[in-house]
């Protein structure tokens, strides 16, 4: 395995799997790598030649107040995990060689950025384009995987790729959850054991407006009121939105049909977690 913090030498890797005529899959991350981390680079190495995983936590997705510092970087960990599973390529760099001084540009794609995290997170999903535009440019992969646990996310790479016209697929891989349902997050080893236990909400929450929808309620409003109650009734659990919106367009419905995202961002104390479900929804 081949661990590279400088762009010229992932550039020359890939250059070197393309001569082969490999087929170039790459897992972005920030590192802290779990299950579902592990299931995006399963699924590229069954399906890619050459797999590369980005390990960088990128500071311009984060606001002043949020957790940049503590983020955890567990790189022997991580790099160990990447080897096991047979990763070709690890690129690891340092901010500084992604945000060199002087450097000045930014990637936005409107209005998807300012929905559902971007209205709490202003200019998080900037960090995002910005960052996955620049992986896509170094790596230049012709399948980049993502999860569906930050669809929002999924969604604007998705449109940024679209109107950039860049020549990658993407692949959107279902949520990996702990057996009581919780969506494995970097970001769930910050929680207590009470928290821990709490958090098991969201995805409960969920379910149960899953099981409205089945049963044929068609209402936004009224699913959107069971999500709030239940978050409002779950001890240390602060709301940050209940959300159910087009999956398209992200906007709020009123009345469910075609493809449906439903989805929740709860803080417990200072940890943030979201957790969504997608339906598809007959009239």
């Amino acid at each position: 395995m081949i661990v590279a913090h400088a762009i010229d030498a992932v550039r020359q890797a890939v250059k070197e799997a393309r001569s082969q005529s490999l087929i170039i899959g790459l897992v972005p991350t920030m590192g802290a790598l779990h299950a579902g981390h592990i299931s995006l680079i399963r699924s590229a190495r069954q399906e890619m030649g050459f797999v590369v995983v980005s390990i960088f936590v990128n500071p311009i997705q984060f606001a002043p107040t949020e957790d940049l510092e503590r983020y955890p970087r567990p790189l022997t960990h991580d790099l160990e995990a990447c080897e096991e599973h047979k990763v070709d390529l690890v690129f690891a760099p340092e901010a500084e060689k992604m945000y060199p001084p002087g450097f000045r540009t930014a990637v936005e794609v409107q209005e998807l950025q300012d929905l559902l995290c971007g209205a709490s997170r202003p200019g998080h999903f900037r960090g995002v384009a910005t960052v996955v535009l620049k992986l896509f440019n170094i790596v230049q992969p012709d399948v980049a995987y993502f999860g569906q646990k930050d669809a929002q996310q999924a969604r604007i790479i998705r449109q940024m790729v679209e109107d950039v016209n860049l020549p990658i697929r993407l692949r959107i891989c279902p949520i990996v959850r702990e057996p009581d349902g919780l969506a494995l997050s970097s970001r769930n080893q910050y929680l207590n054991p009470g928290q821990r236990e709490n958090a098991r909400a969201l995805y409960q929450t969920l379910e149960e407006v899953r099981k409205r929808v089945e049963k044929g309620e068609r209402n936004a409003r009224v699913l959107r009121e069971i999500l709030a109650s239940r978050i409002a009734a779950t001890p240390g659990a602060v709301l940050d939105y209940a959300a159910v919106v087009d999956a398209d367009n992200l906007k709020p419905l009123a009345r469910l049909k075609g493809e449906v995202l439903v989805a929740l961002a709860v803080k417990f104390e200072t940890t943030r977690l979201i957790d969504n479900i997608q339906l598809s929804v007959e009239t």
